[in-house]
């Protein structure tokens, strides 16, 4: 945790030089665009398409083995014809006869139901089928478009790898020298705006973050150091230009 016996110039300085760092920082990831975000989208679209194909297949294999069920009993029935038409020929009695023929009747149709379920399963097969191809395909497609997404990103990253992790280094240095309270400050006014600028300069009279401007009397407050203050519009921490080089400001006044 950092002492809190710096005097508002060093923090100040410590302050901007921090976001100097951390503006490189957000230029790295500017550099990389979108694409972490379309990298990680695409791996969850993908995850869930995957998801999506594995069903529909585990449903058509298992209406497959509906059909082969059917199909089965099919040569089974066929086969019980077969035995009652060659024992109608032997038959004694007309019970005999008339059971027989019964049996006959049941298996055939219990064959027409067989065929009747196997057609009904063959359409919902060709229709999971369809269904199946075209998401198989939508699959393919992020497939590639992810692979060309990792490659584009692996190269941003590779190219700036060096250069990301001495600021992330240099960063986290840098708030090790900063107190807690001003580094939460910082934090939440970096999360506030997109550019990520926290601590700005005055340029040509006005807030270097949101360009409105600064009264005479209060751009004397900042060069003196004496005060942390922020702009009463965005709330951003105002400092002078000079604040790197601890050059004195009196001059500006004279």
């Amino acid at each position: 945790m950092a002492t809190e016996n710096n005097t508002v110039a060093e923090k100040l300085k410590k302050l901007f030089e921090l976001q100097q760092i951390d503006s490189e920082l957000d230029q790295i990831e500017v550099l990389k665009g979108e694409l972490p975000i379309e990298v990680s989208d695409l791996e969850d679209t993908i995850a869930g398409l995957d998801k999506r194909v594995n069903k529909l297949q585990g449903e058509i294999d298992e209406l497959n083995d509906t059909v082969s069920g059917h199909e089965a009993a099919i040569k089974e029935a066929e086969s019980l014809i077969e035995r009652y038409n060659t024992q109608l020929d032997n038959v004694k009695n007309n019970r005999e006869y008339d059971a027989l023929t019964k049996e006959l009747e049941i298996q055939k149709l219990d064959i027409q139901l067989a065929e009747k379920r196997i057609r009904e399963a063959n359409v919902t097969i060709a229709g999971k089928e369809e269904t199946l191809g075209a998401a198989q395909e939508r699959l393919d497609k992020k497939k590639k478009d992810l692979e060309i997404k990792k490659v584009e990103l692996e190269e941003i990253s590779a190219a700036t790898a060096k250069k990301e992790k001495e600021l992330r280094a240099a960063s986290e240095k840098k708030r090790k020298g900063i107190e807690d309270r001003l580094i939460n400050a910082y934090d939440r006014i970096r999360e506030r705006y997109r550019n990520g600028l926290a601590v700005v300069t005055v340029e040509r009279d006005s807030c270097g973050g949101c360009f409105n401007q600064i009264p005479p009397q209060v751009q004397l407050e900042i060069s003196m150091r004496k005060n942390i203050i922020a702009c009463e519009h965005c709330g951003r921490v105002l400092v002078d230009d000079h604040i790197l080089t601890g050059e004195p400001q009196e001059k500006e006044k004279a």
